[in-house]
């Protein structure tokens, strides 16, 4: 049996310490060959909010998280398989589109998007969760 593979590790305290909570989580579990990103947006990993009430900015920056991940995983964008895009405002969703589609140009992930009344943060605008498939000839 497998054990998963667990990659930055935080806690909730740390993260959000604008509120009350104590969450052990990761960026990235890999079990076997399937890798699950945390829910990715517009801020970077030392907790910098980036483009703030620009939604293709805040796309882009979680894009290039989701890069790092994967690759930090041993993976790559060609690997992904399942998205699920959460935006705050129906008015959102061409800019994020537009950039997600860039960044993912001929992967032909499935998708789903929603509209949400909220994230985390009141700044962030847009998100999105990954699961991706590490493929034998990767990287």
């Amino acid at each position: 049996m497998s054990k998963h593979v667990r990659l930055r590790k935080f806690n909730t305290k740390d993260t959000y310490s604008d509120q009350v909570l104590d969450n052990d989580l990761c960026q990235v579990v890999i079990a076997g060959n399937l890798i699950f990103l945390r829910g990715q947006v517009g801020s970077d990993f030392d907790g910098n909010i980036i483009g703030v009430g620009d939604p293709a900015t805040q796309a882009d920056q979680a894009m290039r998280n989701v890069k790092q991940l994967l690759e930090e995983a041993g993976s790559s964008l060609n690997d992904i398989c399942k998205i699920t895009v959460y935006i705050t405002d129906r008015a959102y969703r061409e800019a994020v589109y537009q950039v997600i589609g860039h960044w993912l140009k001929n992967v032909f992930p499935v998708s789903t998007g929603l509209i949400v009344q909220g994230l985390a943060k009141p700044e962030w605008v847009m998100e999105i969760d990954v699961i991706a498939v590490k493929s034998e000839d990767c990287c």
